[in-house]
């Protein structure tokens, strides 16, 4: 019999229906919040695989029309998952895959479907928070809930779960998942802001106003947090997920179907073939370490396996491959941590908080607007940008509203088999290569200021890997930004922090490595300047982090931080533009003089567009006019030539005399200056024209104005209306 459970928790009203929908599923839960309703299903295989991993799937799905709305495009019907859908299945991925028991080896799926939008509703949240509850109830031994909270931070305040308006005007985007102890994922990125800053009228350039205020200009904001505004916010978010997750707990235990009978994988350690291992192979481990110091790939133990296999004892005693492997794999596990734990030393020799060497060259792509090679130790990303238009946006549709989104700013990363030494086909972008580039991008934009009218877009080709090429990504990324003359705030450099935990003793590891990633306990991606925080991204292994430790790593980031932006700092005083970058030049003009810049029909505009052969945006809200071309020069001279456009017509608003007032019924006499189709222009006192419409010349109708007047005719006329400058007239007679 299905059940309902109502949660009230964190600025949120959720309701749960169970056991009404999808009811042969292990486990499933709809989930209301506000008008928007979420399906989420957790299904699984009876047959365990032989495979020593959890062989999880998670699906998540937005239907278009849970918002009313046809899917665009040729195919009318939902196909490829969009960037946000991928980026939500994996994070909902990310923060369940822990709970699962050691040991589970069944084919698991979990679907989670967009029923019903609603605009003001953090869909990501309610994804996590949907699918945990399936999870919970099903009759997969898993135990815990995890509750998943946004936090933002709007004038200065933290908030629980803001709407996606707040979320809008939120400085901070905060998004964490965890249990009632332990925090277990955690993505974040700030967000840049215009704020507007009072100067004297006396130092603003008359060329450079807007005409809206001209002591008044508008100042990008990069908005970093600082270690400890940072920390702050992961202890509210985990006091939220701790309320939250005692809550479901509360609510779903009476409805949670029985553990199913599963056989677990034991993992059982095989001590003969340990110790032979140690007694015959300890110094081929010991090498193979240091080789998977300078590689991501494993081939090495693959080697000494398979030399096992084909010893005596081995052969006597009927080891298999398979479980050789896997004590080599144990046996190099352990090596690796006790060195870290008892040396404080690293495979490849460093210290704990030492950062590989670094080299970076700049613009080495001569036909490319801009570009940086960034090396990190055994680490290499190839970065390429190009600007365009906005005709260059990427488009796409979200649940959250109707409207055809554009993203103008793109991080594109891609990672080839060869960079980690694997003869593999080139395939398009999967799960991994869009969240590294998500999370790189959500580094580097606060640090730009990009206009509507262009697009960026920044391609990292990762020629080697052996640890945190998307933090590669970032150092290279923000390097390529100046390498293309763009305007940027500040440099930002990212790192990869790592944990090692052994009981009451923890390490933990500055810019780690492949193998480091491997066999430790935590991935910690941070990123930002040299004045705060713009993007982390955390994984925990061991089922969580206490704040303690968490501190530690922010603060030791920091310190790793600085130096490679040392490195980087250098690196771009030596930037020399390619000859490939367009010239553009941005300035501000009186939007009033849009018009003559314009012309009639766009006459002005275009004449300057050949004559210069640059192309030209204006922007009437901002005033901004953009002008790009292919050389320095032409751009200049276009520039020149607009300015003096304007200066015209601003020269022409101020020697022109102010329209005297009439009143609506005097009378005066004229003189018809111009004949058009529509009517005639008459001369009234004060040298200021009115309009005789066609329609008023007679009371009965007029074929042509030249019927009853033409030009230098001397007119009586009556005035009718007047707005502003403009002037309505009515015929009396010929003087």
């Amino acid at each position: 019999m299905s059940c309902r459970v109502k949660v009230e928790v964190n600025n949120k009203t959720e309701i749960y229906e169970i056991d009404k929908v999808a009811k042969q599923a292990n486990g499933a839960v709809l989930l209301r919040e506000g008008d928007a309703v979420m399906l989420a299903t957790v299904a699984y295989n009876d047959a365990p695989s032989d495979e020593d991993f959890i062989p999880l799937t998670v699906q998540y799905v937005e239907k278009s029309y849970a918002i009313a709305k046809i899917p665009g495009g040729f195919f009318k019907r939902e196909t490829r998952p969009g960037d946000f859908e991928t980026l939500t299945s994996r994070i909902i991925d990310r923060s369940l895959r822990p709970l699962f028991p050691k040991g589970y080896t069944y084919p698991t799926q979990i679907t989670v479907m967009v029923l019903s939008g609603d605009f003001e509703v953090d869909l990501q949240t309610m994804a996590i928070n949907a699918a945990s509850a399936a999870l919970f109830l099903s009759d997969i031994p898993v135990n815990k809930n995890v509750a998943s909270v946004r936090i933002g931070k709007v004038e200065n305040q933290l908030v629980i779960n803001p709407t996606n308006s707040q979320l809008a005007e939120s400085t901070l985007d905060l998004f964490v998942a965890g249990t009632a102890d332990e925090l277990l994922m955690i993505e974040m990125k700030v967000n840049a802001s215009q704020e507007n800053e009072v100067i004297a009228v006396a130092d603003l350039d008359p060329m450079m106003s807007t005409g809206m205020g001209q002591n008044v200009i508008s100042i990008h904001k990069m908005n970093e947090l600082s270690n400890d505004e940072v920390l702050e916010a992961l202890s509210f978010a985990g006091a939220a997920i701790k309320e939250a997750s005692s809550a479901y707990g509360q609510g779903f235990t009476p409805y949670k179907k029985e553990d199913a009978a599963l056989s677990l994988l034991e993992n059982k350690n095989d001590d003969n073939v340990l110790a032979y291992i140690e007694e015959f192979y300890l110094d081929a481990i010991k090498d193979a370490v240091n080789q998977m110091a300078k590689s991501e790939r494993a081939g090495a133990l693959e080697k000494i396996a398979k030399s096992i296999l084909l010893d005596k004892t081995a052969l006597t005693e009927n080891w298999e491959y398979g479980i050789i492997l896997e004590m080599v794999n144990v046996y190099k596990k352990g090596i690796v941590r006790a060195q870290i734990l008892d040396e404080g030393k690293r495979a490849d020799g460093r210290g704990l908080k030492e950062v590989r060497d670094i080299s970076i060259e700049t613009n080495i792509l001569p036909s490319v607007h801009s570009s940086c090679l960034f090396t990190r130790g055994q680490t290499q990303a190839l970065i390429a940008l190009t600007i365009g238009n906005s005709k260059d946006a990427q488009q796409y549709d979200l649940l959250s509203t109707k409207d055809t989104q554009y993203e103008n700013f793109m991080v594109h990363y891609n990672f080839p088999g060869f960079s980690v030494g694997e003869a593999s086909m080139l395939r398009g972008a999967g799960r991994r290569e869009l969240g590294h580039g998500n999370l790189a991008k959500r580094a580097i934009e606060p640090s730009i200021n990009i206009s509507k009218s262009e697009t960026i877009r920044i391609v990292s080709e990762v020629l080697e890997s052996n640890g945190s090429s998307s933090m590669a990504t970032v150092c290279g990324g923000s390097l390529a930004l100046k390498a293309a003359n763009l305007e940027v705030d500040k440099l930002v450099a990212g790192v990869a922090m790592g944990l090692v935990v052994e009981e009451d003793r923890y390490a933990i590891l500055t810019d780690i490595m492949g193998l480091e990633d491997h066999d430790g306990d935590m991935d910690f991606k941070i990123a930002g300047t040299r004045d705060g925080i713009t993007a982390l991204q955390m994984d925990i292994k061991l089922g969580g982090i206490s704040q303690q430790t968490l501190k530690e790593a922010i603060y030791q980031a920091s310190e790793a931080r600085d130096h490679i932006l040392g490195l980087m700092e250098k690196a771009a005083e030596e930037i020399e533009l390619n000859e490939s970058l367009p010239s553009k030049s941005i300035f501000s003009l009186d939007p009033s003089t849009f018009g003559a810049i314009i012309g009639q029909a766009g006459k002005n505009i275009k004449e300057i567009i050949e004559k210069f052969e640059v192309s030209i945006d204006l922007d009437r809200d901002s005033g901004e006019v953009k002008v790009e071309g292919a050389t320095n020069a032409k751009v200049e001279a276009a520039c020149d030539h607009i300015r003096e456009v304007a200066a015209s017509r601003d020269n022409q608003k101020r020697d022109r005399k102010p329209t005297p007032e009439f009143k609506e019924g005097q009378v005066f006499d004229g003189l018809v200056k111009r004949i058009v189709d529509f009517g005639a222009f008459v001369e009234l006192p004060g040298g200021v024209d009115g309009l005789l419409h066609i329609s008023k010349l007679s009371d009965e109708r007029v074929d042509k104005v030249t019927d009853i007047v033409n030009i230098d005719d001397k007119i009586k006329v009556k005035i009718l209306a007047q707005k502003g400058t403009k002037i309505e007239l009515g015929f009396i007679e010929k003087v």
